[in-house]
């Protein structure tokens, strides 16, 4: 009987020392980039996987992420989602399943986040996106969280800064129906702009599809209709043709942008044509200091030209990321630890981000500032004023 005894605990032994350690650290903490590298705006894509290198730097320099007392290495792994919904679907998917990560970062654009963010959420891994700020994204979504205020606040901020700097009664949209941030901005500015002057105040409510290039027959309805202002919530890649194109049929009003609007390319591409004009965005290259600054001549030195405020939202979304991470309790089973950074996310209260100081919402949604931003002579974006919740 005792010799049965001692030879079942032997056997015991001998299995648990041949098992893997159970509640172990990772070797390797992979992280997903899931951004539009080729496609409409690749320099969305082309800023944030920069800013994620720069972030990897640090890490690699710091020998990883201290998790527990211990250094994890970092490994980095992005994917090119082409700017289309359907390949950010893919991506979101090969990095889940194929590349095992811990937790995603992007996709930027609402298109592609909020098909990814479905995909991120069902397989219960952490997903932050920078810059998509359609309500979509995290709606019921609890594994979903982003780095930048909501369509819902942003709407009504530019609306009340073009009632408060112009005094304008009547204002016209124009916006890409089949692409899911500007029709989401499109529709909460309308609602915004008709509280503030009534019904019919948004006298002109035109679109177009992605791909369009000739704007001319919404333009001249716009014109007909008597806008004083025009807001079009568009990306760098289509600003520059509104514009031009609103010059050349004599609309002498101002054009008045959002976010998506942040991109060195929007002036590069627009010259003269944009100077004077506005649109709210998540912070201001001009002007930085501390953190911020020390972000944007980083960035610059690195890459040859300033960063948007994408580049910056990566980064604080990286670092969210990260800080979930260090307070985490990691065991090297990839779902439990999913699981576990996803509720060190949904914990953290604050967060000193160089767009802002954030408070997040139990939906994953930080409440913080926007930045009304002017486009100066020379092309620069500078800061003009701040609206806050």
């Amino acid at each position: 009987m005792r010799k049965g005894l001692l030879f079942v605990l032997a056997l015991l032994v001998v299995g648990l020392a041949l098992a893997p350690c159970a509640g172990a650290a990772p070797k390797v903490i992979k992280i997903g980039i899931n951004a539009p590298l080729t496609g409409d705006i690749p320099k969305v894509g082309e800023e944030s996987k920069y800013a994620a290198q720069m972030w990897l730097e640090d890490l690699k320099a710091a020998g990883g992420i201290n998790v527990g007392g211990k250094k994890i290495p970092v490994e980095v792994i992005i994917e090119d989602n082409e700017s289309k919904a359907e390949s950010a679907v893919k991506a979101a998917t090969k990095l889940i399943k194929q590349d095992e990560v811990l937790a995603i970062v992007g996709p930027q654009a609402s298109k592609q986040a909020i098909p990814a963010g479905g995909v991120a959420n069902e397989n219960k891994t952490p997903l932050i996106s920078p810059w998509s700020t359609n309500p979509d994204t995290t709606k019921d979504r609890p594994f979903v969280f982003r780095g930048c205020f909501l369509d819902p606040f942003q709407g009504p901020v530019v609306a009340n800064f073009i009632t408060e700097e112009f005094g304008f009664k009547k204002a016209a949209v124009l916006y890409d129906v089949a692409s899911d941030y500007p029709k989401g901005l499109a529709e909460v500015f309308k609602a915004a702009w008709e509280k503030l002057h009534g019904a019919g105040s948004v006298v002109a409510y035109e679109s177009f599809t992605t791909k369009d290039a000739d704007f001319s027959s919404q333009l001249t309805k716009i014109i007909q209709a008597g806008a004083e202002v025009l807001f079009t919530p568009q990306y760098y890649n289509e600003v520059p043709l509104i514009v031009q194109q609103a010059h050349e049929l004599g609309f002498k009003g101002p054009i008045v942008g959002s976010d998506s609007w942040g991109s060195p390319e929007t002036t590069k591409l627009c010259g003269a044509e944009c100077s004077g004009l506005f649109f709210s965005t998540h912070y201001a290259a001009a002007g930085a200091t501390g953190a911020t600054k020390a972000f944007i001549d980083r960035f610059q030195k690195a890459y040859g030209y300033e960063p948007a405020d994408v580049a910056a939202l990566t980064w604080d979304s990286l670092r969210i990321v990260q800080k979930a991470i260090e307070s985490a309790n990691l065991t090297g089973d990839i779902v439990k630890d999913r699981q576990a950074v996803r509720d060190a996310m949904a914990k953290i209260q604050e967060f000193e981000g160089i767009t802002g100081k954030m408070t997040f919402t139990e939906e994953g949604d930080p409440i913080k500032c926007a930045v009304i931003v002017r486009i100066s002579d020379k092309g620069e974006f500078e800061f003009y004023k701040s609206a806050c919740p």
